[in-house]
């Protein structure tokens, strides 16, 4: 597809997009693709058309999360046919595209933006409230792209309250200001919870560690969600806490950011 026909097409389909959502993270294992799978989720329970595309390449993992196991339909002019998710949600996944999900794919980093380009431009989304992008963590190719693809993007960063984590949410700060993307705020994962058995509050990192990056990095701390073992019995099931279990701490603290966001 000839460069300018593309960058029209994508231009066209973005237009129905109202807001653009990046979430992202500075290093993996924080639980970033969750937050986004149950923002979109949350998103779409409150009645908003909303869309989750999963542009991380190498390990795509929203497929799993959503419970999608069928590839994605094409219409007869190739367009790809999001995955739907009860009324108001749709889903693409670049693993929803390989004819075996468990694909190791090996990328040149620069076919990286070509196939995320290509990807935006193919997918038939329609109108939508909001789109979430759930990008591989880091600051490397997929997140540029998204960045110049959809430059009235805003960014949400996941972290831990580990100092290590915080560390990395410099460098996606950073990443922002260099490309001039808007921080909607920093949402902190896997937060102290109460004992199931006594109620008393377990913290697996320092608390409070979240609220105060945000605060140095002078962005929006949008809250803190509670490490919940339902999560784990949800991503089990393919099916996000935020549908699967509604009533949950999880799902309740995601809700808030949500309201934030929508706000912002």
């Amino acid at each position: 597809m000839a460069h300018n026909l593309q960058d029209k097409i994508i231009e066209s389909s973005l237009s129905k997009i109202k807001n653009k959502i990046l979430v992202m993270s500075g290093k993996g294992g924080v639980g970033k693709s969750s937050v986004a799978a149950n923002l979109a989720v949350a998103l779409a329970r409150k009645g908003f058309k909303t869309g989750l595309m999963d542009v991380d390449l190498h390990g795509p993992s929203i497929a799993k999360i959503m419970g999608m196991k069928n590839l994605l339909e094409v219409t007869p002019d190739n367009f790809i046919m999001p995955w739907k998710f009860g009324e108001n949600l749709k889903v693409v996944s670049m693993q929803a595209l390989m004819p075996e999900g468990d694909s190791a794919v090996i990328w040149r980093g620069p076919a990286k933006s070509g196939v995320i380009r290509q990807f935006v431009a193919d997918v038939l989304w329609e109108e939508l409230d909001y789109l979430v992008i759930d990008s591989p963590p880091g600051t490397g190719d997929e997140p540029l792209t998204v960045a110049q693809v959809m430059p009235d993007a805003g960014a949400v960063i996941v972290a831990t309250s580990q100092e290590v984590a915080l560390a990395d949410v410099r460098k996606s700060i950073n990443f922002c200001e260099k490309v001039n993307m808007r921080i909607l705020g920093l949402v902190e994962n896997m937060g102290p919870f109460p004992c199931p058995h006594c109620g008393k509050l377990i913290e697996l990192f320092p608390p409070g560690g979240g609220e105060v990056a945000a605060r140095r990095a002078q962005i929006p701390f949008l809250g803190s969600i509670p490490f919940d073992k339902v999560m784990v019995r949800a991503c089990d099931e393919g099916r996000p806490v935020a549908e699967f279990a509604p009533d949950s701490a999880f799902a309740k603290a995601m809700d808030k950011i949500v309201e934030q966001i929508i706000a912002k």
